[in-house]
């Protein structure tokens, strides 16, 4: 293959890819069930009717770790008008270590340990930590961040969300 083709290739992948990062322009939130550290579960159907945050995490990711503070102040701000949060450890995340580190730091939103990697596959294969999608009140999805959000826009599109009707 010549260099010329290469490199049409590589710039045809790079924009599939960055346009599948763009943003999920409003799917719907697959149909999944969440199970929960204290073994109840939610589905996707609970969270309709609210804005949610779901953010597919692992204890051995640095992003992952350093980001959790924002989420629960995001969390926190947000929660009282109708806002949620649940936050999905990785298959390979060892379950003792997810209770640890939702116990230690007083988490104050759901956690849910995806044991058979169903739900990040359900959720566009996500294989990246973090990775986190904005559900409106709909239940579609509105936004995906692979990497540490910018929690400042973050706010913003959370605030446009709650005043939807």
């Amino acid at each position: 293959m010549t260099t010329a083709r290469l490199r049409t290739l590589a710039i045809g992948a790079a924009l599939a890819a960055a346009l599948a990062l763009a943003g999920c322009a409003q799917d719907a939130a697959p149909a999944s069930t969440f199970v929960l550290l204290d073994g109840s579960t939610k589905t996707t159907q609970d969270f309709k009717g609210q804005v949610t945050l779901v953010n597919f995490w692992a204890t051995s990711c640095t992003t992952c770790v350093a980001e959790m503070p924002q989420i629960v102040a995001t969390h926190d701000k947000f929660k009282a008008r109708g806002y949620d949060t649940v936050a999905v450890a990785m298959q390979y995340d060892p379950p003792s270590y997810v209770v640890n580190f939702a116990e230690t730091r007083k988490l104050p939103f759901k956690v849910a340990i995806d044991n058979t990697g169903a739900v990040a596959r359900a959720w566009g294969e996500v294989k990246l930590t973090p990775t986190t999608y904005i559900v409106n009140k709909r239940g579609e999805i509105v936004k995906r961040y692979v990497g540490a959000p910018d929690f400042a826009e973050l706010h913003k599109l959370i605030e446009k969300l709650l005043a939807e009707a």
